[in-house]
């Protein structure tokens, strides 16, 4: 099947009398320090990892939704295009970059209020500038008694953010956007709307129910460039009673199927009721360490035969899952008797792990060996913060992988962006069948060693019926050609998993042509931008089929 081809930019660098004029209002409307012209900043917010040629005119720091509202209308007014990011930290899928060229950041991270929060209906409403760290902090310094779900994106990534792109973590809140209502949002005009029961000032079920009556119209503004939602309520997690991780691997590439159609009923049945990630041994070997240049004498990519003496010394095999049983003990417990008849015979090392038994490996690790027969002592850096995002708590940790091609270490600091870190994601949705994950991960590997990459690749039970699979094109920057030749993989990726019929379940700014395809669906769509946004100006080409 062909895809169309990547346009050319679709918005055009503003210049000249209406970009100077937009300037001094948007600096009367939110203070001249927030308008940011030239130097580092802007630097900065063109750069990603992966090569572009955007240009960024300016960056907006607006400080509530009413200086949102200026920004915008002066921005319709003098038709210079804005580009809302919520932090920014959106690696592997363009970080800060706007879709289209010529366009205006306007940067939400001054938007950093909790608004509303109830212990007893397990609910918090955030602006888009709330950062997991901080919403953590925030419930930790309440001593409550509910969790988060975090991604793996860092403590500082937005929560907001995150659920309007539709992403997931690790609890039974794992689908972010299916556990969020209320969305507050300005539209191109400046006006501002509320979804569900919110646009009712005195509705009490306005944070607790999704839809109100009538048509729904929350997910239109996820993964659009319909309104900028500058508040949101999502749901908490209650603390379960019980809580206790498993991991367990599997030996040969081609066990992946036995997994996937063992863990299937699991999930459908309810005994699994968060996501399981499935990794595979390069995917937890750019977690442990960065590439191994001295073993394989600066070599790339590095070949599949060569990993047997990495899974040895680092006790994990060519899949790696992990997961999650909540709930109370006797329930916990009867979910263990259930996935350990699930997986006899096709996977090994099952293993369980509670925060009492976590405490103990950490402290006396030899000890713990000797009694569970399990080493956790290379793995324990990995593992305590992997059990800590199953809780709801964020960790930088995944970030370090980013730096798996880099030859030097990772700064204590990371910032993917400005370290030339390589990164490109390619994300398809698969059925939770055994032979979808498997020809999955053989495109994959097929395709991305080809073009001289290691073929990374988690595959997440994110539903009952639906595997959430990432692909990551790790590189270096600093090595010349390289971005030419990871987007190409990247781009080849697109195409085949498209031939084979699995699509992604979002899109980062190189992949936005997929949107530009005549479809009725997207007909629709461009009739409700043409509605919403007639000149243009709120994220141009961002999942934009006019572009």
């Amino acid at each position: 099947m062909a895809l169309p081809p990547a346009s050319s930019d679709v918005g055009k660098l503003a210049t000249g009398v209406a970009l100077e004029r937009a300037v001094q209002e948007w600096a009367d409307a939110i203070g001249a320090e927030n308008v940011i012209r030239d130097g580092p900043e802007i630097r900065s917010a063109e750069n990603a990892t992966f090569r572009s040629d955007r240009e960024v005119t300016a960056i907006l720091r607006p400080a509530s939704r009413e200086q949102v509202q200026a920004c915008v209308r002066i921005a319709a007014a003098t038709r210079i295009p804005l580009y809302p990011v919520s932090g920014g930290k959106n690696w592997g899928y363009g970080s800060r970059l706007p879709a289209a060229d010529g366009c205006a950041i306007l940067d939400l991270r001054r938007l950093n209020r909790i608004v509303d929060f109830s212990e007893e209906l397990a609910y918090v409403t955030v602006e888009p500038g709330v950062t997991q760290g901080e919403l953590l902090a925030f419930l930790k310094e309440r001593r409550s008694n509910l969790w988060i779900d975090a991604t793996g994106a860092s403590p500082e990534a937005s929560v907001l953010g995150n659920t309007v792109e539709r992403g997931f973590g690790h609890t039974p809140y794992s689908d972010h956007f299916a556990h969020a209502c209320g969305l507050e949002i300005v539209l191109p005009s400046g006006e501002v709307i509320d979804t569900g029961f919110a646009r009712f000032t005195n509705a009490k079920a306005a944070p607790l129910y999704n839809y109100g009556f009538g048509p729904a119209i929350d997910g239109l503004f996820s993964q659009s460039g319909f309104g900028i939602v500058t508040r949101m309520t999502v749901w908490l997690m209650p603390r379960p009673e019980y809580f206790q991780a498993f991991f367990f691997t599997a030996e040969q590439h081609e066990d992946l199927a036995a997994i996937v159609e063992a863990l299937r009923p699991l999930r459908l049945d309810g005994t699994l009721r968060s996501a399981v990630h499935i990794g595979n041994d390069y995917k937890v070997l750019s977690g442990l360490r960065q590439y191994p240049w001295e073993e394989t004498g600066g070599q790339t990519p590095l070949a599949p035969e060569m990993l047997a003496p990495f899974r040895k010394k680092l006790n994990f095999g060519a899949w790696s899952a992990s997961g999650a049983l909540y709930g109370t003990r006797i329930q916990v417990a009867e979910a263990r008797r259930r996935l350990r008849g699930a997986l006899r015979g096709r996977a090994s090392r099952l293993k369980f792990l509670d925060d009492r038994m976590l405490r103990l490996a950490s402290t006396v690790a030899r000890p713990f060996q000797w009694i569970t027969g399990w080493d956790l002592t290379r793995t324990l850096d990995l593992v305590k913060p992997l059990i800590g995002l199953q809780q709801g708590i964020p960790t930088d940790q995944p970030l370090k992988s980013c730096y798996w091609r880099k030859r030097r270490p990772a700064a204590q600091k990371m910032d993917p962006d400005a370290d030339r870190c390589g990164l490109l994601w390619f994300a398809p949705v698969l059925p939770t069948r055994g032979e979808d994950a498997l020809r999955a991960a053989d495109i994959a590997r097929e395709v991305v060693l080809r073009h001289g990459f290691e073929p990374a690749l988690s595959l997440t039970l994110l539903t009952e019926r639906a595997i959430g699979c990432v692909i990551s094109i790790g590189y270096d920057r600093d090595v010349p050609g390289e971005d030419d030749r990871a987007l190409a993989c990247h781009d080849e990726l697109v195409e085949r998993f498209a031939d084979e019929g699995y699509y992604p379940y979002r899109l980062g700014i190189q992949s936005m042509h997929l949107m530009r395809r005549p479809t009725p669906y997207n007909d629709f769509l461009q009739s409700v931008r043409e509605t919403l946004d007639p000149a243009g100006i709120l994220a141009p080409g961002r999942y934009d089929p006019r572009a």
